[in-house]
């Protein structure tokens, strides 16, 4: 049976009339006679039985009209349900993150978007940029959130641009680097930022530091310059909250001109389509609009 008669059923049993029925139905009573007819063939039995009075409802037809009575409800449900898909966000998010934007900026734009959107879930992973744009090429992410340049060719949304600086405890020039005896401290990453870093130095001191140190993980090297083991080269997401006894010295190229560093939100166009990929995309340029200054 389809609604329409689930509809007529229940109209009928209201009505206990088939003028009046056929009225508010908006059909002539043969109409509604043969439609009746039709439902009743199909149950198998009499659900109502015609007087000159009117219609009173069998026992059979009590329990058909009772059921369509809960089947047009539960659509009610259902059809308040789809719209409110409109305008509340459900499923889950899924993002790859680079490690650094994870630990120092995703956190404050996932916190607007969970208080905006409760139903949402999130899936979130993070590592290198390289590995970033693994999981949006085998589909394991809707999208990625990667550092450097890329030459991504679907759509792609440039969050921003933050500084290189190399920060220690005592050093306060660049000039200083070559006379001093303490390691140069240098953490894993993709081979992207490594080779950015290497062009640099290469260019601005024309040999290799004196004592190096590396380490696996940017936070590890944050704390080891903080805690005047020796210096580092950090980009500004890390620096926010960073003691104030420590030197920070901006990255400048051969022009003079500030060395940053790009990030990215990466993804197909069909997953921009899914509306909690564009609610979180609100989000972002919503964070961004508030905190237009925040890596320079």
């Amino acid at each position: 049976m389809s609604l329409t008669e689930y509809h007529l059923l229940s109209v009928l049993a209201e009505e206990m009339n088939m003028r009046k029925a056929a009225e508010r139905l908006f059909v002539s009573q043969p109409a509604l006679s043969q439609r009746l007819q039709n439902i009743e063939k199909q149950w198998g039995i009499a659900l109502f039985i015609r007087t000159q009075k009117g219609l009173t409802l069998t026992p059979a037809g009590e329990l058909v009209v009772k059921f369509a009575n809960e089947v047009l409800a539960k659509s009610e449900q259902v059809r308040e349900q789809l719209q409110s898909l409109e305008s509340k966000v459900y499923g889950t998010l899924k993002i790859a993150c680079a490690s650094i934007v994870g630990q120092n900026w995703l956190p404050q734009v996932l916190k607007r978007f969970v208080s905006k959107y409760p139903h949402a879930k999130i899936s979130l992973i993070t590592g290198w940029s390289s590995e970033i744009l693994k999981s949006l090429y085998d589909g394991e992410v809707h999208i990625g959130i990667i550092r450097g340049t890329t030459d991504w060719r679907s759509k792609r949304i440039h969050l921003f641009k933050d500084s290189l600086y190399l920060v220690d405890k005592e050093i306060q020039q660049m000039e200083d680097v070559l006379e001093t005896d303490r390691p140069f401290i240098q953490f894993k990453s993709d081979s992207n930022y490594y080779q950015e870093i290497q062009d640099w130095w290469q260019q601005q001191f024309q040999t290799a530091p004196k004592r190096t140190i590396v380490v696996d993980q940017i936070e590890t090297c944050k704390q080891m310059t903080i805690n005047g083991i020796g210096y580092a080269i950090l980009p500004a997401i890390t620096l926010t909250g960073m003691e104030e006894d420590v030197y920070k010295i901006p990255l400048l190229d051969s022009e003079g001109v500030a060395i940053k560093r790009d990030t990215w939100l990466l993804g197909y166009d069909a997953a921009f389509k899914l509306r909690q990929v564009e609610a979180f995309v609100e989000i972002v340029h919503e964070y961004l609009e508030s905190t237009p200054n925040a890596f320079l």
